[in-house]
C-alpha cells in the first residue's frame, strides 16, 4: 500500500464516522423510542415522534490533564 492510498482512506473516516452515528442514534430511537443528547449546553429528550423535552441544563466542559485525579462532588436533584 502506497502513502498516497493510505491518505485516501485515512480521509474517508470522518465520512464513516458520521455514518455510523448517525445509524446509532436512529437504532436506539427505533428501539427504546427516545434519546438523550446534548443540545448547546442542555440535556435535552429525544423522543422517536420527534418531540423534545429538556431535562436540564449542562455543565461547562472541564479540562483535565492526563493522570489528573478528582473528585466530584455530589449534585442537588433539584438543578
Amino acid at each position: 500500500m502506497t502513502e498516497e492510498s493510505m491518505k485516501n482512506l485515512e480521509a474517508g473516516i470522518p465520512r464513516l464516522a458520521e455514518g455510523a452515528f448517525q445509524r446509532a442514534y436512529y437504532q436506539a430511537l427505533t428501539s427504546s423510542g427516545m434519546v438523550l443528547r446534548a443540545v448547546n449546553g442542555l440535556l435535552v429528550e429525544t423522543h422517536a415522534d420527534g418531540t423534545e423535552t429538556v431535562i436540564r441544563a449542562i455543565h461547562n466542559p472541564v479540562k483535565v490533564k492526563i493522570g489528573a485525579r478528582f473528585k466530584l462532588k455530589r449534585r442537588d436533584a433539584t438543578a
